[in-house]
C-alpha cells in the first residue's frame, strides 16, 4: 500500500526562504496580515486532511468508481467521498482564498495553491470535485452580475453546492466555435438551454446539495465560430428568491465515461433539455468570461501532476531503500544483506531523481505563478498589477504542459524503480500513471498549450513578455555571475536565456513565411521554455541553499537541494539541445509526407 507525507519543508523554503512571500504579501492590503507563521500553520493542517482523510479514499475510489442510476440520473460517488467532502467543508477549506465579502477567509492564492498540490497527491479524483468549483467562483466573480453573485457565490465558497465548466460537445473538443448548443432567449430575462455536453469532470454527484453549471451555448442570432459564443449559468436545482432550492432543472447525467485513471471522479455526458439559465457577462462574450475559468484550470492541471509527481517520488524512494536486487556495481554496500538495495544502482536514483526534480521544479514554478497572481489581484501598483498578469499569461501553458508532460516521465520513472510490483494494482503506482495521463489531454492538449505559447503568447507580441522574464534572468546572472560556487547553474541558464532570444526569432521568421513551420516547432519549444523556466527555479533555490551553508547551516535539506539542482542541470536540462535543434528542423519532414501517411 502506498504512503503519503505532506511536503511541508520543502514547501517552506520555497515559499519563505525562495520568494519570501509573507514580505511579498505586506505590499498588499488585502494580504498585509498574512504572516510565515499563518502561513505554515493553515498548510500542517491542510497536510492532515490530505493525508489522513482523502489519500486513504485513493485506491478504493479507483477500484469501486462512481455509478449511474439510468432511470433517475443520479450519480453515486465513491464509498466515503462524501463524507469526506463534508469533513473539507465543515474545516472551511472551500473558503480559504475566496473574497470575505462572500464569506470567503480572505487567504493568498499562493496558500490555495499548495493546499491544492497536496490534495492532488493524496487523491486527485476526489479533488476535481471543490478543484472545479474554485474554478466557477472564478468565473462569477469576475463576469457575474449582482444577482449571480449574490445567488451562486456564498455557496460555492462555503462549499455547499459545487461547479463545473460545460464545454465540450461529442463533434468539438478544443474547437469550440463549432459547439451547437442552442440558447433561447424568455420573456422574463431567463434562456433555455437545449444541447449534449460530454467529458464533463464532476458533471453529476451525490457530495453537494446543488451543482452550478457553467454552460457554453449559442443564442439564436449568434455569429458563427468563436464570436457567436455566450456563456450561461444553469444550476442543477433552481434557486428560488430567498436563495432555497426549487424544482429540478432539466440538465441531467445521461452517461458517465469509461476511463483510463481518475475512476473517482465523475465525468459525465450532460443532456440540456430546456434548461433554464441566465447570461453571464455580455452575449456572444462567452469566451473570454469561460477563460477566466479556463485559465485557472490550467493552472489547477499543472498542480494535479505536480501531486501525482512528489507522491509517485516518495514511494519509489521508500521502495528502492528496502528492495534488495544485486549487487552494486562499485562492490558491496550492505554486507549484512544477500543483495544491495536498488537504490545504489545509478539508474535507478536517476529515475528517482527526475521525478525528484520535476517535482521540486514544478513546486517552485506554482508558488511563483501565484504568487504573480495574487500581485495581479491585489498590488496596489498598476504597473505591477499589469506585469504580474502578463507573465501569468506567458507561464500558464508551461505549467501545463510541461508539469504534466514531466510528471508523465515522472509517474512512469518511478513505477520502473518497482520492477513488476509497479504494473500491480496494490502498490499504487500504475494508478499514479494512469490518472496522470488524462493531465496532457484535458483543458487544452499540451500542443494546444504549445501553438498558444508560441504562437500566441511570444510571436503575437513580439516576444515582449518573453523578454519580461528574461529581465528577471538577467538579474539574477548579474547578481550571482562572478560567484563561482553559483556557476554551475548561472552558466547553463545565462547561455540558454540568450539562445533564445535567436532560437525565437529564427522560429518566428520562418512562421511568418509558412504558418506550419510554428506548428511543427510549437511542442519542442515549450519544453525548451520549460526547462528556461525550470533552470531560473533551481538557480534561485541553489543560491539560497548556498548562502545558507556559507552561514554555517549544517540542515541536509540544503544539500540535498543542491545535489538536486546539480542533477537537474547535469541530465535533464541539457535536453534543450536536442529540442532546439529538432525544432528548427523545420514542417517539411513532418508535411510532405503524403505516401507515407496514406
Amino acid at each position: 500500500m502506498p504512503t503519503y507525507t505532506p511536503p511541508l519543508r520543502d514547501m517552506q523554503f520555497v515559499l519563505h526562504e525562495v520568494f519570501n512571500v509573507a514580505d511579498e504579501f505586506k505590499a498588499m492590503p488585502a494580504h498585509a496580515e498574512t504572516d510565515a507563521d499563518t502561513i505554515n500553520a493553515v498548510l500542517e493542517e491542510a497536510g492532515k486532511f490530505a493525508a489522513e482523510v482523502a489519500f486513504p479514499l485513493n485506491i478504493g475510489g479507483d477500484t469501486e468508481g462512481c455509478t449511474l442510476d439510468v432511470k433517475t440520473h443520479a450519480v453515486t460517488t465513491p464509498k466515503g467521498f462524501k463524507e469526506a467532502y463534508a469533513q473539507y467543508v465543515e474545516g472551511g477549506w472551500p473558503a480559504l482564498s475566496c473574497d470575505p465579502q462572500f464569506g470567503g477567509q480572505g487567504l493568498p492564492h499562493t496558500v490555495n495553491q499548495c493546499l491544492y498540490e497536496m490534495l492532488n497527491s493524496a487523491n486527485q479524483a476526489w479533488t476535481m470535485y471543490p478543484g472545479l468549483s474554485h474554478g466557477a467562483y472564478e468565473a462569477l466573480v469576475a463576469h457575474g452580475t449582482d444577482e449571480q453573485k449574490k445567488t451562486y457565490l456564498p455557496k460555492l465558497v462555503s462549499g455547499e453546492w459545487t461547479g463545473t465548466m460545460c464545454l465540450t460537445e461529442p463533434h468539438c473538443g478544443t474547437d469550440l466555435g463549432l459547439l451547437r448548443t442552442k440558447a433561447e432567449p424568455q420573456a422574463d430575462g431567463s434562456y433555455k438551454l437545449t444541447g449534449n455536453k460530454i467529458f464533463i469532470s464532476a458533471g453529476e454527484h451525490d457530495m453537494a446539495e446543488n451543482i452550478v453549471h457553467l454552460v457554453l451555448a449559442r443564442l439564436p442570432d449568434a455569429p458563427k465560430g468563436s464570436k457567436g459564443i455566450s456563456l450561461f449559468v444553469v444550476p442543477k436545482f433552481k434557486v428560488n428568491a430567498d436563495g432555497s432550492l426549487g424544482e429540478r432543472n432539466p440538465i441531467f447525467c445521461t452517461g458517465l465515461e469509461h476511463k483510463m485513471g481518475i475512476h473517482g471522479n465523475a465525468t459525465a455526458q450532460i443532456a440540456l433539455d430546456g434548461a433554464t439559465g441566465s447570461l453571464v457577462g455580455e452575449p456572444n462574450k462567452g469566451l473570454a468570461a469561460m477563460f477566466v475559468m479556463m485559465n485557472a484550470a490550467r493552472l489547477g492541471v499543472g498542480n494535479q501532476s505536480l501531486g501525482l509527481t512528489e507522491v509517485a517520488f516518495q514511494n519509489a524512494l521508500a521502495y528502492a531503500k528496502d528492495r534488495i536486487q544485486m549487487r552494486s556495481l562499485s562492490g558491496v554496500k550492505a554486507k549484512d544483506k544477500d543483495a544491495d538495495p536498488i537504490i545504489v544502482h545509478p539508474d535507478v536514483r536517476k529515475m528517482l531523481l527526475t521525478a525528484k526534480a520535476y517535482a521540486e521544479g514544478g513546486r517552485a514554478l506554482q508558488i511563483f505563478c501565484t504568487l504573480l497572481l495574487d500581485k495581479a489581484h491585489h498590488h496596489p501598483d498598476e504597473k505591477v498589477r499589469k506585469n504580474s498578469d502578463e507573465l501569468v499569461a506567458l507561464l500558464t501553458p508551461i505549467v501545463k504542459a510541461f508539469i504534466t508532460d514531466n510528471g508523465h516521465i515522472s509517474t512512469n520513472a518511478c513505477m520502473q524503480v518497482f520492477g513488476g510490483h509497479g504494473f500491480i494494482k496494490e502498490w499504487g503506482m500504475e494508478q499514479f500513471v494512469r490518472d496522470n495521463r488524462i493531465n496532457m489531454i484535458y483543458e487544452g492538449t499540451n500542443t494546444v498549450q504549445s501553438l498558444d505559447l508560441l504562437g500566441r503568447k511570444v510571436l503575437g507580441n513580439n516576444g515582449a513578455t518573453l523578454k519580461k522574464f528574461g529581465k528577471l534572468i538577467g538579474q539574477l546572472v548579474e547578481e550571482e555571475g562572478v560567484n563561482e560556487k553559483m556557476a554551475e547553474f548561472i552558466n547553463p541558464l545565462a547561455y540558454l536565456g540568450d539562445q533564445m532570444t535567436k532560437f525565437t526569432t529564427e522560429i518566428g521568421f520562418k512562421g511568418f513565411q509558412n504558418p506550419d513551420e510554428v506548428g511543427a516547432a510549437a511542442v519542442d519549444y515549450l519544453r525548451v521554455a520549460g526547462h528556461l523556466v525550470f533552470a531560473y527555479m533551481f538557480a534561485r533555490m541553489a543560491q539560497v541553499a548556498l548562502r545558507q551553508i556559507a552561514a554555517g547551516s549544517t540542515d541536509p535539506f540544503y544539500t540535498a537541494k543542491l545535489q538536486t539542482a546539480r542533477f537537474y542541470f547535469a541530465k535533464l536540462f541539457p535536453e534543450t539541445a536536442t529540442l532546439m535543434r529538432t525544432a528548427r528542423s523545420g514542417s517539411k519532414a513532418l508535411m510532405d509526407t503524403d505516401a507515407a501517411l496514406a
